[in-house]
């Protein structure tokens, strides 16, 4: 039987609590559980886990800038209404704090993954001297590792709500984190056998924890949450002499980007700007068509290859 109570369930990042509050949901009315999330990758790993038997809804809009969301009366009912609320926390979801503090009986903490301090532009793209922001770096999921674990704190609490589904789900989850292992191993074969170990973003970098997996030398024009769209002069020339001292095949920036910064920098240089996707949302088109967190990772792992070989 599905245990007809809301769980609000915070996923790494800024190690807020997880809280539990009675609500009526929808279960009733449609049997199904529901389930609420705030971007894409949670999104994806729940209709994995659970086979899309579930109702599953993700708040951001498909096109929508993650950075920009503002949630709507209708989302903050989705939210009260569900079985289980996912979301990351960090700056993007400075919102879900306000909400939830309107309720009260918080449970415990959960932490999942290793956290890493986001990183200002001058010690991404520049080599000075300044003091370092700690800020917690809310782009988790673009580890493959950390995407394994994320899986298994999201099957843990589904079995907790829907009992008699569990086996499912945990069949479900072991199977696609066996997916995300091979993925990785495929990412590290690459980075293993590549010339080089540099990337250059002409945009932001939501990358933090991907590139501490392989060992991978980042440079951007800014850091993974900035709102700037035009790097400084010095962040710029520094770009483009990194990309010419070590011939540097490929400029990236991410979706939803305007590009401008690496384009100027693949035209300064002769280098090819490619897309390197956070899958942190997606557009109307790719989620028609099927695209999942695995496919957008795929297509990285060949312009991860274009780019160190």
């Amino acid at each position: 039987m599905i245990r007809k109570k809301l769980k609000i369930f915070a996923i790494i990042l800024t190690m807020l609590p997880m809280m539990f509050f009675t609500s009526c949901g929808d279960t009733e009315k449609s049997g199904k559980l529901s389930i609420v999330t705030t971007i894409f990758p949670p999104y994806d790993f729940a209709r994995e886990i659970t086979g899309g038997e579930c109702d599953i809804q993700i708040l951001l809009k498909p096109g929508q800038e993650s950075h920009s969301y503002e949630p709507t009366i209708k989302d903050i009912l989705a939210i009260e209404n569900c079985d289980l609320f996912i979301y990351t926390g960090g700056e993007s979801d400075v919102w879900v704090e306000d909400m939830l503090a309107s309720f009260d009986e918080p449970v415990n903490a959960l932490r999942l993954v290793d956290l890493c301090d986001v990183k200002e532009e001058e010690e991404i793209g520049e080599e000075h001297d300044h003091e370092e922001e700690h800020s917690v770096d809310e782009h988790v999921w673009t580890s493959l590792r950390n995407a394994q674990d994320i899986c298994g704190g999201i099957c843990e609490e589904l079995c907790a709500i829907d009992i008699e589904n569990a086996d499912e789900y945990q069949k479900n989850c072991a199977a696609y984190c066996e997916k995300l292992k091979e993925l990785d191993g495929e990412f590290s074969d690459v980075v293993n056998g590549g010339r080089r170990k540099t990337l250059v973003f002409g945009d932001r970098f939501p990358f933090r924890y991907l590139a501490d997996d392989y060992g991978l030398e980042c440079y951007a024009a800014f850091s993974g949450c900035s709102d700037e769209t035009e790097p400084s002069a010095a962040t710029f020339a520094y770009l483009i002499d990194k990309i010419e001292s070590e011939d540097l095949p490929v400029v990236l920036y991410i979706e939803f980007s305007a590009e401008n910064a690496a384009r100027a920098i693949a035209e300064q240089t002769g280098c090819e700007a490619r897309l390197f996707h956070s899958c942190h949302n997606v557009t109307q088109e790719e989620m028609q068509s099927g695209v999942s967190y695995i496919s957008l990772m795929e297509e990285n792992l060949q312009v991860l290859k274009e780019a160190l070989y």
